[in-house]
């Protein structure tokens, strides 16, 4: 790489009417040494060209002192040398510096060698978007799901928000601001639900709030992705992650309702839902199996092992022949059948404590033997086309159940029961609060659904209080307490 040259210039105009630059004769002093009160320093630098261009050079002036014309070169020169032995970045870094407009810095050095070093164009800041999709794709050993859950995250919420910000640039302050605009689309939309216009309320059907424990997972996204730019020793982009400093709400869990009489009577008017997580008495259960058995006798005894067992939808759908012992009544829960994006697949329960074995009651068990001996009816109907799956839980036509195709018969047999809506996933909780209402403590619970701690377990049963076993407890223990005979009361 050239040196360049230092040297003064000014804007003097020769007798033609053009300015004579470095040509002017008042610049050097008798004697052939520069004029100290005439012309401001500058220097030039040969450049790097991209093949099959001609020759180009940056020139940069307006300084006040060699010295600093001197630093303003080095400086330069030190960008070119990040590009190495590459012509082709070198060609970027070249651009680069061209592009700086007469008197504006020159790029920050550290900043252009992280993106050298990243692989990144040298001619244009990193941005959110960019980093993010670059990252995304470069993410390996990680499951599928998680996967999913980034890009989810990214393309819904991150790159819409942030996308356009350059990644140096990225402040709390943008996070802060993309939350509060997530906050205030919930708002819009729940007025627009409320809203006495159907055309406004018809607006918001099919838009689903962002709820805080989404708004957590998507910051941990982002942090996760910010902390690898910082950590990287061949990729550090940046050395600040402003995620790790946005505070959000308490992400707390839904607590779990139970359908009441009085909560069943307005969901009737209303439409409207005491809690996203609601639980069946175990009357309104009983109605549903009922019910089920009646109208779906191929899945019933799937919803008949999760009520009364509280398996997973995807352990229940996964459970494998082998795995259900019919003459000791027990089933061993080793892995579930679930999906990436609409892809069935197999995998291994999510924890070691959900690796489990389970006894069955009498109802299940009985539901389990019929199931059993109606599969071998359609497998005898089938023939040489009935599928080997090894799977306990299949079609008439012996093919693995779909998870959403279980989800659909599930809430079609709801919504034709007549019953007040539950999700798939809350006959789970229903299994932890019958057990617990039938004197089952909470270790057994955990142990059964296969949870890592007693605290999720504790929020599954924490709504017993509701439950009419529990309110004649309550009741019992308030007469204990006596009161004053009011008059007209009676005795």
């Amino acid at each position: 790489m050239a040196d360049g040259s230092v040297f003064k210039r000014c804007s003097c105009r020769g007798s033609d009417g053009r300015k004579l630059g470095n040509r002017c004769p008042q610049l050097r002093r008798t004697g052939g040494a520069w004029s100290p009160t005439h012309g401001r320093w500058a220097y030039q630098l040969e450049l790097p060209t991209h093949p099959g261009q001609p020759r180009r050079q940056l020139r940069r002036s307006t300084f006040d002192s060699r010295d600093a014309a001197t630093t303003d070169r080095d400086h330069a020169k030190s960008l070119l040398a990040l590009a190495g032995d590459d012509p082709g970045v070198a060609a970027e870094i070249a651009d680069l510096l061209l592009a700086v407009a007469s008197g504006a810095p020159l790029p920050d050095r550290d900043t252009i060698a992280r993106r050298v070093r990243a692989g990144l164009p040298a001619t244009a800041a990193t941005t959110v978007g960019e980093y993010l999709h670059s990252w995304l794709a470069a993410r390996r050993g990680i499951e599928p799901a998680t996967v999913m859950t980034y890009a989810s995250h990214i393309r819904i919420h991150l790159v819409p928000h942030l996308g356009d910000i350059p990644l140096v640039k990225l402040r709390v302050e943008h996070i802060e601001a993309m939350f509060t605009a997530i906050a205030d689309r919930n708002t819009a939309i729940e007025i627009a639900r409320q809203s006495d216009d159907p055309a406004i309320r018809d607006s918001a059907r099919g838009l689903r709030p962002t709820r805080p424990s989404t708004m957590h997972r998507i910051r941990a996204t982002l942090r996760k992705a910010l902390n690898d730019a910082i950590r990287r020793s061949n990729n550090r982009l940046i050395d600040f992650n402003p995620a790790a400093h946005v505070e959000l709400p308490s992400a707390t869990r839904p607590k779990a309702r139970v359908w009441t009489a009085n909560a069943v009577q307005k969901w009737r008017g209303t439409g409207e839902r005491p809690s996203p997580v609601m639980v069946w008495t175990p009357q309104q259960a009983g109605e549903f199996l009922d019910y089920a058995e009646d109208h779906d006798i191929v899945l019933y005894p799937l919803f008949v092992l999760i009520v009364h067992r509280g398996l997973r939808r995807g352990e229940a759908i996964g459970l494998t022949d082998t795995a259900v012992d019919l003459d000791n009544a027990l089933i061993s829960v080793t892995q579930q059948l679930t999906t990436h994006g609409y892809t069935p697949v197999i995998k291994k329960v999510k924890s070691e404590s959900g690796n489990r074995v389970a006894s069955l009651d009498s109802f299940t068990h009985a539901a389990l033997r019929a199931h059993h001996a109606r599969r071998a009816q359609w497998k005898l109907a089938c023939g040489a086309a009935w599928p080997d799956t090894g799977l306990f839980f299949v079609q008439p036509d012996g093919q693995p159940w779909h998870p959403h195709a279980v989800t659909d018969r599930f809430e079609a047999l709801v919504r034709d029961s007549g019953l007040p809506p539950i999700r798939l996933h809350d006959l789970r909780h229903c299994a932890a609060t019958y057990l617990k209402a039938a004197g089952a403590d909470l270790k057994d619970i955990q142990e059964l659904l296969g949870h890592s701690s007693l605290a999720m377990t504790d929020i599954y049963t924490s709504v017993i209080a509701e439950l009419d076993i529990e309110r004649a407890k309550a009741e019992a223990a308030a007469k204990l307490v006596p009161r004053r005979q009011r008059r007209g009361q009676a005795a």
